[in-house]
């Protein structure tokens, strides 16, 4: 055993220096394992051993690299067995080696350094004193050469402070602290070599954090900060010293009172890492913004200090570009603040966007910025843009913030409101809002702005977890119901009842004042929505609250859109009054006037075509309660959206409605901080766009015609040897006057055409995406009522939709409409498990159905859409298999799923249900031999294994 032991020992040291670079490592931590398995060898032997095997001094020159990388990983494994630091001889000879291994610079670099600074960190306090500071006197004298020796002393001041005092740091290198005014130059140096060596980890080095906490030792803090960081380190250029800098700014918050705190908030390193977040707007530039929100979430997680925590949340959200914070207004930090801060930082933001405070920010402007500040009215910019963005971060504390409290969330929601709809004229006690009147007024476009974030704040609401620890809000958990307070009313609800009080308050007046009419529909909309709170407790709850919803929310969109919105919530009305009223059906003629319920999916559909994603998801959730109204002309009106063959002019001018508030919502959201660069991409753009242009117009002869009149008119084409020489100056300007005029013209004409096919372009984007959102109201309808006989009507449009899409160049959205389309029809339609079972009196239609559908699939040329075809025919067989006619008494049998292994029974066998079996079967032997006799056909293999694996009859 002695002697595998000692054969280990000596392989394991040859391979400390093995020539594999990726061997070293391996052979080092082998060596750590055996030697902290068995104690019983003496560290002292094996550092003898690897001195001698990998001895410097006559080692050949070409191997020195080798024999430097074997005597460094062996004192390396030494370290990682943990016994070292116990045996001091060995300590003291392993030290002593990485001395001198420090020499090999050119092989080894810092490694020695590293590792010093390593077992430095592990030493107790009375072996450092005892053993090893005689023999590292001369490296922590040099401390000021180089980086690595400046760490390797900062570490020993924070480690053995008994040792290193005052008093033998001031005889080791001429001064009793490290930070001084005279050595703050060296420091600036050291500290610039060291941002540049660690650049590609893109971490801050140890050195500079270890500077930072011996400087608050030694209470020179400002000193360090100002004089080394400001004024020394920050004034070098370049982008390693500067990302230094802002990650010493991010980890030293946790470290610094409040007074250090607001030193370093409101200083250079600051306003510095500001300018770099707006010059990094462009893709391609690297972004330290996400790793500073690390910094700031950690500190805010990890601090108690309420003040502190207040301190730094204010900070950033006061550095500012033109009074727009460079700090995300979503960020989620927020989550971290303690109760009273969180409630601190939302009335600080409520009191700055009521009177801005631009004096209190640290505000910056760029270089274009400021060559274009006397062209605008620069005061009133910064207040808008910081509006803008206190309004954003309000409305995003109530998504971001953990369990606030529910009176919390109503302030900053009525803030929101009043602020988006309404003004104040006088103070009152009664509306909170009106306590504080605005510093400066608010201008149209910040009315604008607010009115957008509210409508954001409003989807929050609609879907915010409730929140209490009551068994009502449990029970409300636990069904997942989502927009409703602790105790069951939604928030919408709470909101339109504060609307109706500003309504009814003499001292606030609205932004735009309701009429007569409009205000009665208001009255009648709150009266609608009481009559339906009454019946919430009775049966089909479900429906009377997506009603609700749909109510509150339209009577709230009064406020933004009121001429719009008032026909459509006075047909809503009628449509809720019907819907709920218990007056007995009357059999509808053809010329009766539609029902509730196609006046209901006409407003949806036109809800729909809305850029509110809030509006749209209600939208849904109202139709999926009416389904099982749904009529055979309601559903034809969602058809015929879908519908290729089907272009309505109503929905034509649903979508250019939506174009239009699209465009000019994004217009509205385009903010001035990135627009610096967007005039000079507009025109390249431009300039591309003509270019194009000039190339592919073709010969205008109409124009060509009138280019030659107007030069004949001005002499300046004749025939004969007469020249040109015969035109004085006058008439010369005088033709090229009409020249320009003509060629002006032409240049109008063709951008008439451009903005023409744009129009067009946009339009049939807007459709297709319109078309999209309804498949979600069709999909929902295959879904819930997949008993309903309507369902059979759905199956031909699909199918005309598919194979339209499948038959065009299509781009990334008429793919998209394919693929959702497709996948509505397999997995909503063919594939259900439940289907109709009243088709007795359908009988002879869907037997049709299916011969049609079957003829198709035939006739195609295409076998993928032949295929849908193909499924849709099994999927009616199905249906007729499952039922019973009511001329048989034989009851309906359940029908084998698809792929089950199980053997159907004779009385399967033998059931066909409604099914016309002479009628079917000559329908798919007709098929089987076309597919067996023609050689083109689109009909598959697996179609028919599909129809005979399913219906073995």
């Amino acid at each position: 055993q002695d002697d595998e032991l000692k054969y280990t020992l000596k392989r394991l040291v040859e391979g400390l220096g093995a020539t594999r670079e990726a061997a070293r490592p391996g052979f080092s931590l082998a060596l750590a394992q055996v030697l902290q398995a068995f104690e019983e060898i003496s560290m002292c032997s094996v550092l003898e051993q690897i001195k001698e095997k990998h001895n410097l001094e006559k080692v050949k020159k070409k191997l020195v690299r080798n024999a430097a990388f074997g005597n460094f990983f062996g004192v390396m494994a030494l370290f990682q067995s943990g016994r070292l630091v116990k045996d001091q001889k060995a300590l003291l000879e392993s030290i002593q080696l990485l001395q001198q291994l420090a020499h090999h610079q050119a092989h080894l670099r810092d490694l020695p350094r590293k590792t010093l600074i390593d077992i430095l960190s592990e030493v107790p306090e009375t072996v450092f004193e005892e053993v090893l500071f005689d023999i590292m006197r001369s490296d922590l004298a040099s401390a000021f050469t180089s980086p690595e020796n400046l760490h390797l002393l900062l570490v020993g001041i924070q480690k053995f402070p008994r040792v290193l005092k005052p008093k033998n740091l001031k005889k080791l290198f001429g001064s009793p602290t490290v930070v001084n005014e005279q050595n703050i130059p060296r420091l600036v140096e050291l500290l610039q070599s060291a941002a540049k060596s660690e650049k590609k980890d893109k971490k801050l080095p140890s050195l500079v954090l270890d500077l930072l906490q011996v400087s608050l030792k030694e209470g020179a803090f400002e000193l360090f900060w100002k004089e080394g960081v400001e004024n020394g380190v920050l004034k070098e250029k370049s982008g390693p010293v500067s990302y230094m800098c802002y990650r010493l700014l991010g980890s030293a918050l946790p470290l610094l009172s409040l007074e250090q705190l607001q030193v370093v908030l409101k200083g250079k390193v600051m306003q510095h890492y500001g300018e770099h977040v707006v010059k990094t707007q462009l893709p391609d530039r690297f972004k330290f913004a996400p790793e500073m929100e690390d910094y700031v979430d950690e500190f805010l997680n990890s601090c108690n200090d309420p003040e502190r925590q207040m301190a730094v949340i204010i900070g950033f959200s006061t550095l500012t570009n033109q009074g727009y914070p460079v700090f995300s207004s979503s960020s989620k930090v927020v989550r971290h603040l303690q109760p009273v801060v969180l409630q601190k930082y939302i009335d600080w933001l409520k009191d700055m966007f009521l009177r801005p405070d631009l004096d209190c920010c640290l505000d910056f402007s760029s270089n274009r910025q400021k060559q274009n500040q006397g062209k605008v009215n620069t005061a009133q910019r910064k207040v808008a843009r910081l509006r803008k963005w206190l309004i954003h971060r309000l409305a995003n504390i109530i998504e971001h913030a953990v369990k606030e409290e529910e009176s919390l969330v109503m302030d900053i929601s009525r803030f929101c409101f009043f602020h988006a709809f309404f003004e104040t004229k006088k103070k009152t006690s009664q509306i909170q809002e009106t306590r504080i009147l605005p510093s400066e007024p608010l201008d149209e476009q910040t009315h604008s702005v607010t009115e957008n974030y509210f409508f954001g704040l409003l989807q929050t609401l609609n879907t915010l977890t409730v929140w209490g620890d009551t068994a009502q809000a449990a029970a409300l958990r636990e069904k997942h119901i989502h927009g409703v307070t602790a105790e069951g009313k939604l928030w919408i609800f709470l909101l339109v009842e504060y609307a109706d009080k500003l309504l009814s308050c003499e001292h606030v007046k609205a932004v735009q004042p309701f009429t007569k009419g409009q205000r009665d529909v208001w009255e009648r909309t709150l009266q609608s929505v009481k009559n339906l709170q009454k019946k919430e407790n009775k049966s089909n709850s479900a429906k009377v609250v997506a009603f609700q919803q749909l109510l509150l929310l339209m009577a709230v969109h009064l406020f933004k859109n009121q001429s719009e919105t008032v026909d459509v919530l006075s047909d809503l009305l009628n449509c809720t009054e019907r819907a709920f009223s218990k007056e007995p059906k009357k059999k509808k003629t053809d010329n009766a006037e539609p029902g509730w319920v196609e006046v209901m999916v006409e407003i949806l559909l036109s809800l729909l075509a809305q850029p509110s994603l809030l509006i749209r998801r209600i939208s849904k959730s109202v139709f999926v309660r009416i389904c099982p109204s749904l009529t055979k002309r309601s559903l034809q009106l969602i058809l015929d959206v879908v519908d290729p063959y089907q272009e309505q002019s109503e929905e034509s001018a649903v979508v250019v409605m939506e174009e239009s508030d699209k465009k000019s919502k994004s217009d509205q959201d385009m903010d001035e901080e990135g627009s610096e660069d967007s005039s000079d991409e507009g025109d390249t753009e431009e300039e591309n766009d003509s270019g194009d242009e000039e190339k592919n117009e073709e010969v205008d002869e109409d124009f060509r015609s009138q280019l030659m009149n107007v030069l004949q008119a001005g002499n300046a084409v004749k025939g004969g040897d007469e020249s040109d020489e015969e035109l004085d100056d006058e008439a010369m300007m005088a033709l090229d006057k009409n020249i320009s005029a003509l060629f002006a013209e032409q240049q109008k004409r063709i951008q008439a055409k451009k903005d023409e096919k744009d129009r067009i372009r946009k339009e049939k984007i807007l459709r297709r995406d319109f078309k999209i959102k309804v498949l979600d109201l069709i999909e929902a309808f295959l879904v819930k009522q997949p008993e309903n006989p309507l369902v059979f009507d759905v199956i031909e449009p699909l199918l005309r939709v598919i194979e339209q899409c499948m038959s065009t160049d299509s781009d990334k959205q008429e793919v998209d409409f394919l693929q959702k389309t497709a996948s509505i029809f397999k997995n909503s339609l063919c594939r259900a498990k439940q289907y109709c079972k009243r088709v007795d009196a359908l009988q002879e239609d869907l037997h049709a159905s299916v011969e049609r559908l079957v003829e198709k699939a035939c006739k195609h040329s295409d076998s993928s859409v032949a295929l849908y075809y193909f499924s849709a025919s099994l999927y009616l067989l199905k249906v007729l298999k499952g039922n019973v006619s009511d001329k048989s008494s034989t009851p309906p049998t359940p029908l084998p799923e698809k792929g089950s292994s199980t053997i159907p029974q004779a009385a399967q066998l033998l059931s066909t249900g409604c099914l016309d079996m002479e009628k079917v079967t000559g329908i798919y032997r007709q098929a089987l031999t076309q597919f067996l006799t023609k050689r083109n056909s689109a009909l598959t293999y697996s179609m028919f294994h599909d129809l005979f694996k399913r219906f073995p009859v």
